[in-house]
């Protein structure tokens, strides 16, 4: 189909054909064949100068026609196990952005010749954080040790009922900032008051944290949640311990991500199924260990990318100019923050 007054099998390439190819085994190839030549249409009608994208399934279509129209596009993938869509069209890549190295190696057969940066995964600005006015905040009395927990966007029972089985010794050692979702909230607002008075303010759940999570995340002294991600990011970027507790799904993706930290002596790993009250007692105990708190913490800050963002804005802008891939150091310095 012509799209911008270029026949599309004009522009096709061994590259992208291989990657069509790779795209019918995961994607459904009825719906493919009607959703490339509307993406070569609009991409064709809007010209834009780069794609940046983060795979899956919905890009695809959109990478296809990406390639057809020789636009430049950065990947960007945030797991250490890519995901069978981010597999299959990462040759259509200019260039790739991965938060972990072991990303690179795994995407190097998929996309051979393809320059791969480690940048991290891009967050929120944490370099304007202050610790002490954060906890001013949300009303932590000084000194006061802050575990935070919490399970990802969704209700977590497993989560919500090991606090309320461990909170009247959590308490004891701790403030403890929770996050139970919409369904957890009542029982835990329930929990709170069957405390007793002395030590009740020092349990603080909430439904979500939106505005407030990077205040939490800049008070706390110690995280236990998912390994989504973006947790994992700000978490190191922050040079904060966790107790990372893996979603047990999505094709073990968390558990990989999770693994890294482990083996940079940044977190320690407990499976969901192992998860209990328990545990989680366990787990604040590092809170009574400062030599063990203190080498996590600086293992944390030295696998943190707090500047992942302009890290990867920098291969975005490279790409739109169509200059030669960045230099792979000054990639490293602008995603720890370091600057150019």
């Amino acid at each position: 189909m012509p799209a911008a007054g270029i026949p599309l099998t004009r522009l096709a390439t061994r590259s992208l054909r291989t990657a069509a190819a790779d795209v019918h085994a995961v994607l459904d190839p009825i719906r493919l064949a009607a959703s490339v030549p509307q993406a070569v249409a609009i991409l064709g009608r809007e010209r834009p100068a780069a794609i940046f994208t983060t795979g899956g399934y919905v890009a695809v279509p959109v990478l296809l026609a990406a390639a057809a129209l020789r636009i430049p596009v950065v990947l960007w993938d945030g797991n250490v196990i890519p995901g069978r869509a981010v597999r299959a069209t990462a040759r259509l890549a200019t260039m790739i952005a991965v938060s972990f190295e072991a990303t690179c190696r795994s995407l190097a057969t998929a996309a051979p010749g393809t320059p791969c940066f480690v940048t991290g995964t891009p967050i929120r600005d944490v370099s304007e954080l202050d610790r002490e006015a954060a906890r001013r905040r949300l009303d932590i009395t000084p000194g006061e040790r802050v575990l935070l927990i919490f399970g990802g966007s969704q209700t977590v029972v497993r989560f919500n009922a090991a606090v309320a089985e461990a909170l009247p010794r959590l308490v004891e050692r701790a403030t403890v900032i929770h996050v139970t979702g919409e369904d957890g909230y009542p029982p835990a607002l329930a929990g709170r008051e069957a405390l007793p008075e002395a030590v009740r303010r020092r349990y603080r759940p909430y439904p979500f944290l939106r505005d407030e999570m990077l205040a939490a995340l800049a008070a706390a002294d110690l995280v236990v949640g998912r390994a989504g991600s973006s947790t994992l990011a700000e978490a190191t970027a922050l040079g904060l311990p966790m107790v990372v507790v893996p979603y047990p799904h999505a094709a073990g993706h968390q558990r990989a991500n999770a693994a890294s930290l482990v083996e940079a002596g940044a977190a320690r790993l407990v499976d969901d199924a192992a998860f209990d009250a328990a545990a989680l007692l366990d787990a604040a105990a590092l809170l009574d260990d400062p030599n063990a708190h203190a080498a996590m913490s600086a293992a944390a800050r030295s696998v943190g990318r707090p500047g992942a963002a302009v890290a990867v804005a920098e291969l975005v802008l490279a790409a739109a100019a169509r200059r030669p891939p960045p230099d792979a150091e000054r990639i490293a310095r602008l995603a720890r923050g370091a600057g150019a």
